[in-house]
């Protein structure tokens, strides 16, 4: 692990703010030349701080009204490999996110869907019918803040 210094943290901030700032534009904005904010960056991605840079898509403008976290327990631990259910699950388009968890479900996934009909279809013709699925809790997000993080 590297140590990281104030103008790290600032590189790191002004990245998850806005990742499609220029090394250039970062640099004004925090005194640096453009050479040095790019070596700083690459420094943190070589490091693995930094994964990778990503397209945030507005589910609502795209369509899709509605997104519902939902917990699934699988029903024959053993029975089924995880690696089986996550490929089967991660197949699914509405589904963004597929996560393990430690907890009463065994996976919590992010689904989106254009309403709560066109989501109760994705889980009962698509979700429900996956090996080893079993117990599911769904809960429909309402509203949503980027939080910026421990670094900000």
């Amino acid at each position: 692990m590297i140590e990281l210094d104030e103008i790290d943290r600032q590189i790191l901030h002004n990245l998850a703010t806005d990742a499609t700032q220029s090394a250039g534009a970062l640099g004004r904005k925090l005194n640096l030349s453009q050479p040095a904010t790019w070596r700083r960056i690459r420094r943190l991605e070589t490091a693995g701080i930094i994964k990778g840079r990503r397209l945030r898509l507005n589910a609502e403008a795209l369509g899709f009204g509605v997104t519902v976290f939902l917990g699934v327990k699988l029903a024959r631990k053993g029975q089924i490999s995880l690696e089986d259910f996550e490929r089967a699950v991660s197949a699914i388009p509405e589904v963004q996110t597929v996560e393990h968890v430690l907890g009463l479900y065994d996976y919590r996934l992010r689904v989106v869907a254009r309403d709560l009909s066109d989501f109760e279809r994705v889980l009962r013709r698509r979700i429900m019918t996956l090996p080893g699925a079993g117990d599911v809790e769904a809960n429909v997000l309402l509203s949503e803040e980027r939080l910026p993080g421990p670094i900000g």
